[in-house]
């Protein structure tokens, strides 16, 4: 198992309650997207929320960490431990913050099919 999928079901539950969303697979795990921009997705047994350049600060001195992968570290993004999402309405408060900054911004246009891609 590459994330806690108990983990996985409590931010999807948080995510539908507030907007229809996508999953998809993403770094080693899985992420939600809302309108077509990720929300909140999970890596193992941490949850991690794009807050945006706007809200990373706000979002590090509420408890969330800076997220790395590999060296790069992931400005927008911060990662919130177990613990602190524990209670369902903490959970809900992180997943809230991806949800309203994914609601506003404007979806992202479909992506061009690779040259060479099969098509069904």
């Amino acid at each position: 198992m590459a994330y806690d999928e108990d983990l996985a079901d409590r931010v999807r539950d948080a995510v539908s309650r507030r907007a229809p969303f996508t999953e998809r697979k993403m770094f080693g795990g899985i992420a939600f997207m809302v309108n077509t921009h990720m929300v909140a997705g999970i890596i193992r047994d941490e949850v991690m929320v794009r807050v945006g350049a706007g809200g990373y600060e706000k979002a590090l001195a509420d408890g969330g960490t800076p997220l790395t992968m590999g060296e790069r570290t992931m400005h927008g993004m911060v990662g919130v431990d177990a613990a602190s999402t524990a209670d369902d309405a903490a959970l809900q408060a992180w997943v809230d913050r991806g949800i309203d900054l994914a609601l506003s911004e404007p979806p992202k246009p479909p992506k061009a099919p690779k040259p060479g891609a099969r098509r069904a």
